[in-house]
């Protein structure tokens, strides 16, 4: 090899590299915006449904909602940490097979950080924010139900039990869905995969593409471009 092709390879490969780095920020970038608008969209939606709700109804009802709210953030969070245990590898297995969802099952393996993310750190924080703002209404009409005086020691003794309730559910709930989650990651996943490959098939939702056709995309990119250069 002459010291010009060296030089040329050398800055060809280079220049992959920087193409790569520029894509996958460019990605990043987008995924965070994206994430961010379904932030709040969901956000919106969970707290104007939970308010629309807990207005005017009984505290026990309003407790049942704050719970359903939990157990929605635990149900979740079990999600994201199993996409993150799973393997990809059963599930090639069962997709040479044709076993209905083993094909979507591997598209949130291979997405297993946006998947973790969206379940985790989306629906998990939004339902740990509404959870709050709703057990501060269901704490309300426990005063008003009781009668319990603003600042009196009743009223601070039923806000401390009520707080340390759904906080203690909370995250005792999400340590036994993390043990659940990584046990039985690939049962969880499949099932999962079922789910949205039914949306897929019937409705026609795309909820996740898969990474590796935008891997194989970018790689013949670059070998076009080095080619080129050569």
């Amino acid at each position: 090899m002459t010291p010009q092709l060296h030089i040329n390879k050398l800055f060809t490969q280079e220049t992959m590299c920087l193409t790569i780095m520029n894509e996958t920020m460019k990605n990043s970038i987008k995924w965070s915006v994206s994430i961010a608008v379904i932030t709040f969209v969901l956000a919106a939606i969970f707290s104007v449904t939970s308010n629309m709700v807990l207005n005017g109804v009984a505290w026990y009802t309003g407790l049942i909602v704050v719970l359903i709210i939990v157990f929605i953030g635990i149900f979740f969070d079990m999600l994201g940490i199993a996409a993150t245990a799973a393997d990809e590898t059963p599930f090639h297995a069962m997709a040479a097979k044709k076993v209905y969802g083993a094909r979507y099952s591997i598209k949130i393996v291979r997405n297993a950080d946006r998947f973790a993310s969206f379940c985790n750190d989306v629906i998990g924080d939004i339902s740990g924010i509404i959870s709050g703002t709703a057990s501060a209404i269901v704490l309300i009409q426990l005063a008003i139900s009781f009668r319990l005086e603003g600042g009196s020691l009743r009223e601070y003794i039923v806000s401390v039990t009520l707080t340390s309730i759904i906080a203690s559910l909370t995250v005792g709930g999400k340590a036994l869905g993390k043990t659940f989650a990584i046990t039985y990651s690939k049962d969880i996943i499949f099932r999962v995969g079922k789910v949205l490959q039914f949306l897929e098939d019937r409705f026609h939702i795309v909820i996740i593409k898969d990474k590796k056709d935008k891997k194989d995309k970018n790689k013949k990119k670059g070998y076009k471009r080095e080619k080129q250069n050569i």
